[in-house]
């Protein structure tokens, strides 16, 4: 009887320290980033979004705001005039090219209020807004719209994220620094 109470006296004291010796998992690597989808495919926007998302997450205390521009219906110019172009030169063209004169689908309008709205009333320190979309002009557009008006330096710590093409990288990040934002650019080429 002494020898199994001394056998399991020893198990319990020895049992510990061969399961704190034994070696730890090797940390995973980090996962490839997603490339960015190359057409409309709403599943393969949100799994690319979501990896840009994990990946600009540092500081950030709550969910992002993400506003996915819908690509321009068939029939209608694949991406809207940017506002400096919109007052009297849009209607001076709108004879010499009747697509710029075309309505912009109901899908982006309501993106562009939602983004405005979004905007104008205030984002908070520790928010992330990232804008995205397969036509990078007409995401641009709709950022650069959705600051119009907006205070400088009133959305300090606030990360804004633009995934588009370079082409458009500056444009945008000149409409959204003056709010003091933190502008991150993600270029969809990559």
């Amino acid at each position: 009887m002494k020898s199994i109470n001394r056998a399991l006296l020893i198990a319990c004291l020895v049992l510990p320290v061969l399961a704190c010796s034994k070696d730890e998992p090797a940390p995973q690597a980090q996962a490839a980033p997603v490339t960015a989808p190359q057409n409309d495919d709403r599943a393969a926007w949100n799994a690319y979004l979501n990896d840009v998302a994990n990946r600009n997450m540092d500081g950030i205390n709550n969910s992002p705001y993400v506003y996915l521009v819908p690509p321009a219906p068939a029939g209608a110019p694949a991406s809207e005039p940017a506002p400096a172009e919109a007052g009297a030169d849009a209607a001076a063209n709108a004879d010499a090219a009747p697509e710029l004169s075309a309505p912009v689908d109901g899908d982006y309008e309501r993106l562009l209020e939602k983004a405005k709205t979004d905007v104008s009333r205030g984002i908070v320190r520790g928010n992330l807004l990232m804008f995205a979309g397969l036509d990078s002009a007409r995401t641009a557009n709709l950022t650069v719209a959705a600051f119009e008006g907006v205070e400088p330096n009133t959305m300090r710590g606030v990360r804004v994220v633009f995934i588009g093409a370079a082409a458009d990288a500056e444009r945008v990040k000149a409409a959204v620094e003056p709010a003091g934002v933190e502008y991150v650019f993600v270029d969809t080429a990559q």
